[in-house]
């Protein structure tokens, strides 16, 4: 199948394209890897190995291409799970190959792990996964207000490879909520977080909690200001997966540390289909209202979201890359490692709490309403992980006679919280239920706003 050509966005470095012997048997494309240090992870079908390799692709059919990466869908084993040191593990494979870190992210999690598809670059992550001969699942997120060249993209890119993505759509009734409310273009007054909280956010939460792992197409060069430090391998501190508590998920971003250019001359090289949206100088492509063509010399980013600060350039799916130094665009730090005006659970629906308006709260013996209520720490990555899910539960719980709040536990009131609220860990989450006095401590370790939403309702 003829493959979309492009101008790439940049000047790019090389590839070294040769070809070898070594072919597989059910592929159409022959892969030469010529490896430095052999290590045998494919089992005759390639050789990695860490750092560069060559490739030499031809163009195949998308039945060829069905018959070598989509063996045998139904019968994937996922390999039992295993305590895992995934910061070690990033660093060990911080010199790999992409191709080594989606071969060894694909074995360990089997059917339990899937490709999240964007519709931009991330096709290089399909043909990286074609090209380990395992088995692969990949989804994407159809919010809606796509580009019309984004859609027919899907549609290519499934005929030439032979496969069908997984798509994943935002709620209906909050998608109308949103609207009738707010209009179509809400996002361009008071920013793109409720949208894509809407759109995106809660959709991918949906996704990921069938799954144990997920692949990534972020890169280190996508956005100095909050990817610079994506690791190959990590626990994912903002979702959760299948077995629904913190940790529960890992991250693969097999990309982060392929150069942009060396990136589009690896798509050349394989000949694989591009958005057409490239070729009119998009790079980073996402929703068609907030999406636009970048300026020769513009870094990718600023094509996304541009009417609001860079400090903003994140839709919520890789919340965990923002530091809580660029919430407010500073970068002065306190020793907990965070600024002096950075906070959590922002939303009109969650009441935050003073030290005083807390005491009262567990003061009062006759409430006339319920509260829930997390005490919390900004620094704290497992609060940071939560806070989707708990401003989702707020807005679920608006008009319903229970109000939810935060109380921000950590420095000087924390003695406080340990020996009047039950604090133990951040975070910790409290029901004041109506007409009683003592405070109920929500156990499970599940921090998913349908877990909270089921203990809230127990309780009331």
């Amino acid at each position: 199948m003829a493959s979309v050509a492009i101008r790439a966005p940049s000047a790019f470095a090389s590839i070294e394209a040769e070809s070898n012997r070594t072919s597989h048997a059910r592929a159409s494309r022959n892969v030469a890897l010529r490896p430095s240090g052999r290590v045998d992870y494919l089992a005759s079908r390639a050789s990695l190995r860490r750092g560069r390799f060559s490739v030499k692709a031809k163009s195949g059919s998308a039945a060829s291409y069905a018959a070598s990466t989509l063996v045998a869908r139904g019968v994937v084993k996922t390999v039992a799970s295993e305590k895992v040191d995934y910061d070690q593990l990033a660093v060990e494979l911080e010199s790999a190959s992409p191709l080594e870190i989606m071969d060894k992210a694909l074995e360990n999690f089997g059917n339990d792990i899937a490709i999240a598809f964007s519709g931009a670059e991330d096709v290089a992550l399909i043909e990286y996964a074609r090209l380990t001969g395992r088995p692969f699942r990949m989804f994407s997120l159809d919010t809606g207000r796509l580009n019309p060249e984004t859609y027919q993209f899907f549609a290519v890119v499934e005929k030439h490879y032979g496969i069908h993505i997984e798509y994943m759509f935002p709620d209906a009734v909050e998608v109308q909520g949103l609207v009738r409310n707010k209009g179509l273009f809400s996002f361009y007054e008071d920013g793109h977080q409720e949208c894509c909280r809407v759109r995106k956010v809660r959709p991918l939460r949906r996704a990921l909690k069938g799954l144990r792992a997920w692949i990534t197409g972020q890169r280190k060069d996508q956005s100095p200001g909050t990817r610079s430090e994506v690791p190959v391998v990590q626990v994912d501190s903002v979702f959760e997966g299948k077995d629904g508590s913190a940790g529960s998920l890992v991250k693969w971003n097999p990309l982060a540390n392929v150069d942009g250019k060396d990136l589009w001359n690896f798509l050349r090289a394989t000949e694989v289909p591009v958005n057409p949206l490239h070729a009119k100088g998009y790079i980073s492509i996402g929703c068609e209202p907030c999406t636009r063509a970048v300026l020769p010399g513009q870094h990718e980013r600023e094509g996304r979201w541009w009417w609001e600060d860079a400090k903003a350039k994140e839709c919520g799916l890789h919340k965990g890359n923002i530091k809580e130094g660029e919430l407010n665009g500073n970068h002065s730090v306190h020793v907990n490692g965070t600024t002096p005006d950075a906070d959590l659970f922002k939303s009109s629906t969650v009441v935050n709490l003073t030290r005083a308006g807390i005491e009262n709260l567990a003061k009062l013996e006759n409430r006339q309403e319920s509260w829930l209520v997390v005490l919390y720490a900004p620094w704290c990555k497992f609060c940071q992980g939560m806070e989707g899910s708990y401003v989702e539960l707020a807005d679920r719980l608006a008009g319903t006679g229970v109000k939810v709040g935060k109380f921000k536990a950590d420095g000087e009131h924390k003695r406080f919280a340990q020996h009047e609220l039950q604090l133990g860990t951040f975070p910790t989450i409290l029901f004041f239920p109506k007409h009683s006095a003592r405070p109920i401590k929500y156990l499970p370790e599940a921090r998913d706003a349908d877990s909270l939403f089921a203990f809230v309702n127990a309780l009331r």
